[in-house]
């Protein structure tokens, strides 16, 4: 266990109304009921969720301790029904031996040296959607967006684009997002399994869609001789992967790895690029400083997995919008029998919370925290940012796997698109709203400009 020594002295929050609690302001507005217990009430604040009692830590000593020993002293919350559907007991829902040994089989096949493998897919799947754009086009950036990194996730983990299921599976990993997002904020969240919402139902088909075709290729790849141990993409890694007693995953925690990793490599990178070009678009400065890198580290050509370090301002970019707006904005975890926090022991079943936009926004960490300011991630900042004041995918043992590729997958498809055009987006100020992953609540439509037009223009 990491030790703490910032002591933990929680204040009582809001009062709620049994048994629902504190659950109707959450759901109305999580971001700012979050915002409100860390302004009003401190940085550690118990609540209630339903008849769950809840502890809300948002100061980053006691989130490092947290996320470091959660593992040994907490289990992992069922965030709902939904949820369970979707990813099974993959390895972001185990936990103890079976988490240790699936960890162990996932973890190798997003090391540094598979990323860098899969760096030329993402400036493939980025520049094919760019040769599709033209100057003047409007554009929905979280679309164009989610289709780039889903046709990115689907050549590195299936080894293709699936052809005509590629638009099917996408539009069914929307409905499983979506109806997972609406359980967490709601009396969804407290339903029996057996209940079949409107919700439910919609999710269940989409399941179905998607468990169809991944065990169709699972069952295709094991069919095929050698092919397993010939091809490079991900599911290959997962079906070829042997713990330490010899044994492989089986097709079911397979299909559970498989779409985990489709989802969250999915999903949330496609929504931390549409709000770094939402951002972008407000701060022409900053557009104007990653053109200018771009052409001083590319000289247009395309990037590559080796041009990513060069790439100072555009890691900065990213970096800080996924600052502003965390993909995944919280975290939960819940207490076993001996538990402690800041020195002070917390009851068994206690669910501690923090949640990455009110930490990334405290101005106690960063000046200004809600300017967009890329220039606070550069080595010589005056303003030094503490360990776990910026943590979008997590920490401790259960530091998202794919943090790696996420980031550099953000990198090069942003280099790639902002090399070639300019999306300006209207100067209206979008919210956030928290369902499953942190997305913009409106559409952001966004006009093309294309950087050779521009040139050209210059140029006359």
């Amino acid at each position: 266990m990491s030790e703490c020594t910032l002591p933990l002295n929680p204040v009582r929050g809001p009062r709620g109304w049994p048994p629902l609690g504190n659950l109707p302001a959450f759901g109305r507005d999580p971001l700012g009921f979050l915002t409100r217990l860390r302004d009003d009430f401190g940085d550690a604040v118990t609540w209630s969720l339903g008849p769950r009692r809840s502890l809300f830590v948002s100061h980053p000593r006691h989130i490092m301790e947290l996320l470091a020993s959660r593992e040994d002293t907490y289990e992992i919350l069922e965030i709902g029904w939904a949820f369970k559907q979707i990813t099974g007991q993959s390895v972001i829902r185990s936990s103890g031996g079976d988490w240790r040994r699936k960890r162990s089989l996932v973890q190798p096949t997003v090391r540094p040296r598979q990323v860098r493998s899969y760096a030329d897919v993402m400036v493939d799947s980025a520049g094919a959607a760019a040769d599709g754009w033209r100057d003047g086009e409007r554009i929905d950036v979280r679309r164009e967006m989610a289709l780039i990194t889903q046709r990115i996730v689907l050549r590195t983990l299936f080894g293709s684009d699936l052809g005509e299921q590629t638009g099917a599976l996408g539009d069914a990993m929307d409905v499983a997002e979506h109806a997972v997002g609406a359980e967490l904020r709601g009396i969804g969240l407290f339903l029996p399994g057996w209940a079949r919402t409107p919700v439910r139902r919609r999710l269940l088909a989409a399941v179905a869609t998607i468990d169809t075709e991944v065990h169709r290729l699972i069952g295709e790849r094991q069919s095929r001789t050698h092919a397993v141990e010939e091809r490079d993409d991900l599911l290959s890694r997962l079906l070829a992967a042997r713990d330490e007693g010899g044994r492989p995953l089986s097709p079911k925690e397979v299909r559970d790895e498989a779409v985990t990793l489709w989802a969250a490599g999915h999903e949330t990178t496609s929504t931390a690029l549409t709000w770094a070009l939402y951002l972008l678009s407000r701060a022409p400065e900053v557009r104007v400083r990653l053109e200018a890198e771009l052409e001083h580290v590319l000289g247009g050509r395309p990037p590559a997995i080796d041009d990513y370090e060069r790439l100072t301002w555009t890691q900065q970019i990213v970096k800080e919008a996924m600052r502003l707006y965390p993909p995944v904005w919280l975290i939960p975890a819940v207490a076993r029998e001996g538990a402690a926090l800041g020195g002070l022991r917390i009851p068994a079943g206690t669910i501690v919370w923090c949640s990455q936009w009110t930490t990334h926004r405290d101005p106690r960490w960063f000046p200004d925290p809600d300017q967009f300011r890329p220039e606070r991630w550069a080595p010589d900042a005056p303003h030094a940012v503490p360990d776990h004041a910026w943590y979008p995918f997590g920490g401790g043992q259960r530091t998202c796997l794919g943090a790696r590729f996420a980031q550099v997958e953000a990198v090069l498809v942003l280099a790639t698109l902002a090399q070639r055009f300019r999306l300006d987006l209207p100067a209206t100020e979008v919210t956030a709203h928290a369902g499953l992953l942190l997305q913009p609540a409106t559409p952001l439509h966004a006009t093309l400009s294309s950087r050779n037009a521009e040139e050209r223009l210059r140029d006359n």
